[in-house]
């Protein structure tokens, strides 16, 4: 049986790239909801959201994993990070957090080693092939 999960949420602000994400999230018909974010600011907001007791949280289901591009306008994958790191455990739990970018400066990849909450850094475009990769990691059966 494949692996099925609540929620991923695509924090991108390049629509055509949400759209090929979601795209290949579909194909694998693994997901029973997908968030496509477009700022790293309304993600974090949607985490609190979605780690919140109150019946609201069902409009906000809490992601296993958050596929995070590096370079966005106000603020970029990087100061997100930096506010993640800062949430509450709670607010955390077991995400999965995946930085998905067209960077290959191989400096942003290793800071996003040094990350504590960046479990894989990954070059888009995000594949099945990829998320599949993923899941069996992350998510075994």
């Amino acid at each position: 049986m494949k692996v099925k999960l609540n929620c991923i949420l695509l924090v991108d602000d390049d629509e055509p790239t949400n759209f090929l994400n979601r795209l290949a999230v579909e194909e694998l018909a693994c997901i029973d909801y997908i968030k496509v974010i477009p700022g790293a600011r309304e993600a974090l907001e949607y985490l609190s959201c979605a780690r919140n007791p109150e019946p609201l949280n069902r409009e906000c289901p809490t992601p296993e994993i958050i596929f995070l591009d590096i370079n966005m306008p106000a603020m970029d994958g990087w100061e997100f990070l930096e506010k993640y790191e800062a949430l509450p455990e709670a607010h955390k739990g077991s995400i999965i957090v995946v930085m998905l970018t067209t960077s290959f400066n191989p400096e942003d990849e290793l800071k996003a080693r040094n990350i504590q909450s960046v479990n894989e850094f990954r070059n888009k475009p995000l594949t099945s092939e990829m998320l599949q990769d993923i899941l069996n990691k992350y998510f075994p059966e």
